[in-house]
């Protein structure tokens, strides 16, 4: 058997991901020292043995594989078993990093001759998140048999099941942890099989008996977190609904591959539901396409922290702390809010954006990233919805306190704007439609209805002009 895995090939340039590749390689040929001392082996053979360092050159790694399958099957008179871990690893790092193209045909190389054309072999496992079937580096392979997270075979041997996890609490003395441990760690399913809970997590927490992110700490999140953030504002919209614990209905295509994911709208839901971030609650088939619809969830409550986490690091590089800009608007501090915006703006506004310079959807892109950045921050006092139906339109942002007695959490209407050269000559212009805008269109009902203090409310416009924001409000009682 010959076991190698790429998941730690996470290099940031094309140079090293191929010498960490080779290096794997070299450390697999070590096992096999044995085979030196095999006496039917030619000198050739072992000067090839020997030979098989880091320091080898793309051709020979790319055949290295193919040639200990020969090794093996000389030295144990059968074909070997080659298992093959996060194949896909290496492939999400040269997406993020930028190269891609030269990458994927080293690994072509290497794949198609350990998988494809290799006699020695009796058959292979391979794990990763994106399906192989249409992926360019397996273009030569046609004899595979494809597993995803909604087949139903092998469907109980990819996590633990829930008697098996309400059996180690008992064991452990932790019977009254198991709706909690449910919460956290629950929430996988795979085909018809649900409440499947994650390995890794429960070993860690039966181990700690603490509640962390273990798995999510674990995984690299960096094509997640890549996608989700220069994304567009629909995307960002879906995290809202996710983030606030709804779900969302997306045609899934299991055969989706890295270059379809910024140019299919519908990739990265794909990706996050084989990625483990996203649950299957409900599934149909649409039209006479037999197009697959999923209603979608985020897995648990750990993956939920992940997120959190994830977003708040987006305004991790701003030079003023994220929640004082929050402390601010919660106060209506409407020059604090001013001064920290900005520089909020000026440190990630770009960020956000996809492309080398600033897109049209660029503010829209911030903003969104901004409602998402509020529901993280202020998940313990305040309900945030966004885009919905209030009076008579609707509203961009709206904060409705949990407890409506504290005046300390006012309700929060915000409404954001992009100048319009054609309607307006200055930000400040901008501003006053954007709070004209609420006024007009009731957009407080929804929250006088749900019982907030109509004294106690807020009105928040943002007029953008690239980089720069201009930030206006008033409260209630004073409009």
């Amino acid at each position: 058997v010959i076991f190698i895995s790429f998941a730690d090939v996470k290099q940031g340039n094309y140079k090293d991901a191929v010498q960490k590749v080779k290096k794997i390689i070299a450390d697999v040929y070590r096992q096999y020292r044995y085979l030196m001392d095999y006496p039917d082996f030619t000198e050739a053979d072992r000067r090839k043995l020997s030979d098989m360092t880091d320091r080898i050159d793309d051709v020979t790694a790319q055949d290295s594989l193919k040639d200990l399958s020969y090794f093996l099957s000389e030295y144990y008179k059968k074909k070997v078993i080659i298992l093959l871990d996060e194949y896909d690893t290496p492939m999400q790092e040269a997406y993020i990093h930028g190269y891609w193209d030269e990458f994927v045909n080293f690994m072509r190389g290497l794949l198609n001759s350990t998988f494809k054309t290799n006699p020695y072999m009796e058959r292979a496992i391979m794990t990763g998140i994106t399906r192989v079937s249409k992926e360019s580096i397996f273009s030569d392979l046609n004899n595979l048999k494809v597993i995803t997270v909604t087949s139903d075979e092998y469907s109980k041997c990819f996590g633990f099941t829930e008697d098996e996890v309400f059996a180690a609490l008992d064991e452990q003395g932790l019977s009254s942890e198991k709706e909690k441990v449910k919460l956290w760690y629950d929430g996988f399913t795979f085909g018809d099989e649900k409440d499947v809970y994650n390995p890794w997590s429960i070993i860690n927490f039966l181990d700690e008996k603490k509640y962390k992110t273990y798995w999510a700490d674990s995984s690299s999140n960096g094509l997640v977190n890549e996608l989700i953030r220069t994304g567009s504002a629909e995307i960002k919209k879906t995290m809202e609904t996710l983030i606030a614990g709804g779900t969302v209905e997306k045609n899934i295509d299991e055969q989706i591959v890295f270059e379809q994911l910024k140019t299919n709208k519908d990739a990265v839901w794909s990706l996050l539901l084989a990625s483990g971030y996203l649950r299957v609650e409900t599934f149909r088939t649409e039209g006479r396409l037999n197009k697959k619809i999923y209603s979608l969830k985020l897995t648990n409550y750990e993956v939920e922290q992940m997120f959190g986490t994830m977003i708040e690091r987006w305004f991790g590089g701003a030079d003023v702390p994220y929640n004082e800009f929050i402390n601010a608007m919660l106060n209506g501090d409407i020059e604090s809010m001013n001064e920290y915006m900005n520089r909020v703006t000026r440190g990630v506004i770009s960020y956000f954006d996809t492309g080398k310079t600033p897109s049209d959807e660029e503010p829209e892109r911030f903003y969104h990233g901004l409602v998402l950045g509020l529901m993280v921050e202020q998940v313990d006092n305040y309900i945030l919805n966004s885009n919905r139906e209030s009076g008579y339109g609707r509203y961009d942002i709206m904060l409705e306190p949990i407890d409506k007695t504290n005046e300390k959490y006012p309700g929060i209407v915000i409404e954001f704007k992009v100048i319009n050269p054609r309607k307006e000559n200055t930000l400040e212009e901008t501003v006053a439609a954007a709070l004209k805008q609420i006024e007009e269109k009731n957009y407080d009902a929804e929250l006088i209805g749900r019982g907030v203090n109509p004294s106690n409310i807020h009105h928040y416009g943002f007029a953008f002009k690239g980089k720069e924001v201009l930030i206006d409000g008033t409260r209630k009682d004073a409009s």
